[in-house]
């Protein structure tokens, strides 16, 4: 579909780049068109999600959203814990962030998944990278933020978000808790075993730092032209 018949999305977030990066190639003026960007914002938008992170945050929602089902239940999903700690790994915690933000919201609307699709993967994908970020690059410490964020954080926010909006009844405040760590402790053993043997193998650094280039070279690029 020609970019300029995609409706405008005004003050659209990453979350809709990332969906349409998924549909089709964006270039940098659809880009500065679809967030109406400024020149200067526009290099700074483009430094930060060159082309490789956004395919990568794009793979990691489409994954996270075919594999979520997998040993799911209400208030347990193994697999969007895998996600999450992999994609704070991988792009640091705020991209971690908007990648179980739009998970989420995908579950939600194609699904039918109540709001635990949010409160059960946002704090964790968030503390979870900035674990990883301040231990300076300890995946234990990925894997704990997840189990913090959103086996303890998570599952009490989850309360009144079900409660008082969603209208369930015999509710308390730890009543997630369990099945929450459950699933985190389950999620993040996949994750830590995946991820330490990617950096055994000296394939984590290398993904890190091609990620983290993108960037640099796209900048590169800018001064050259």
């Amino acid at each position: 579909m020609p970019f300029d018949r995609i409706p405008d999305l005004g003050n659209a977030n990453v979350g809709t780049l990332i969906i349409l990066c998924c549909l089709r190639e964006v270039t940098t003026d659809e880009v500065t068109s679809l967030f109406h960007l400024s020149h200067i914002e526009r290099i700074s938008f483009m430094k930060r999600y060159n082309v490789l992170r956004l395919c990568v945050m794009a793979i990691l929602v489409a994954v996270g959203v075919v594999i979520s089902p997998l040993l799911r239940i209400e208030g347990m999903c193994p697999m969007a814990h895998l996600i999450n700690i992999t994609a704070a790994v991988l792009l640091g915690p705020l991209d971690a962030f908007i990648v179980a933000l739009t998970i989420g919201i995908i579950r939600m609307c194609v699904m039918g998944i109540p709001p635990l699709a949010l409160t059960g993967a946002v704090f964790g994908a968030l503390l979870s990278g900035i674990l990883y970020k301040v231990s300076k690059g300890r995946i234990w410490a990925a894997v704990l933020g997840e189990i913090v964020g959103t086996g303890i954080i998570g599952a009490i926010v989850s309360y009144p978000v079900m409660a008082f909006i969603c209208g369930r009844e015999g509710l308390g405040w730890f009543f997630y808790v369990p099945s929450f760590i459950c699933g985190t402790l389950i999620g993040g053993t996949i994750a830590a075993i995946v991820l330490y043997r990617l950096q055994h193998m000296g394939a984590l650094k290398k993904m890190q730092a091609r990620i983290a280039e993108g960037g640099k070279l796209w900048k590169k690029q800018q001064k050259t032209a």
